[in-house]
């Protein structure tokens, strides 16, 4: 384990919300952060980036376009960085919708982008990290098979599954490297995405959650973890 702060991390999904509060902790940590947008659209991390030219820089990707994947890492080839962060995701159902009534092309559009846009973003980006570096993902604990007692969320808990398993599988094919590979739930958060009726704010769950993934540098392998740091059941 090793609390050394990262000084170079790339975030990919931070135009608002968890994405966008990653940045600035980093940031305020005396971090270099890459951040990626989808397009120029008004936005919590443009305003900020523009406040602190020299912390942050702005790339656009969609995580859902292959090519503008590999572009990204076309333009920061030359780059290395101690933390890649994938945070994209988008939920389009109601909390207590039956999962089988959500639109055809909104459940579509949910494993995408939550699951397939994710793990393109991390298969494309992986050897822009140090090989003694983390790469960290946006799960959730809706993403827990075993915790599930209360059901709500159907999709959004599918597509969390989903990506764990994924995660779970390149990890296998990457039982030799170095980096730590983690899966992170920060917790209900009040954000766009996590809603009004969240428990937690930001300052709740993003401090502790960087400290718990700095933490695991030099960590090989992979961890389903907490804001905390602590094990989450699968």
């Amino acid at each position: 384990m090793n609390t050394t702060a990262v000084q170079d991390v790339l975030v990919v999904g931070a135009s608002r919300g968890l994405g966008e509060a990653l940045v600035e902790e980093y940031a305020g940590r005396g971090a270099h952060v890459v951040a990626t947008v989808r397009d120029d659209r008004p936005s919590p991390l443009l305003d900020f980036a523009g406040r602190n030219p020299g912390s942050v820089e702005v790339e656009h990707v969609d995580i859902t376009d292959r090519e503008r994947l590999a572009g990204l890492r076309d333009r920061l080839s030359a780059r290395r960085f101690d933390l890649l962060w994938v945070v994209a995701g988008v939920s389009l159902a109601d909390q207590q919708a039956v999962g089988v009534d959500i639109a055809d092309d909104d459940f579509d559009l949910m494993m995408r982008t939550n699951v397939l846009g994710v793990m393109r973003a991390v298969e494309t980006l992986q050897d822009l990290v140090d090989p003694e570096g983390t790469i960290a993902v946006m799960s959730s604990g809706q993403g827990s098979v075993a915790d599930n007692t209360k059901g709500g969320f159907e999709v959004y808990r599918a597509t969390k599954s989903a990506l764990n398993q994924m995660f779970r599988s390149y990890a296998v094919r990457h039982r030799d490297d170095r980096r730590a590979l983690l899966l992170m739930a920060p917790g209900w958060v009040k954000t766009e995405l996590g809603g009004p009726n969240a428990v937690l704010g930001i300052e709740d769950s993003i401090p502790p959650l960087v400290d718990a993934v700095d933490a695991e540098r030099g960590t090989p392998g992979l961890r389903y973890l907490d804001r905390f740091g602590k094990a989450v059941n699968w």
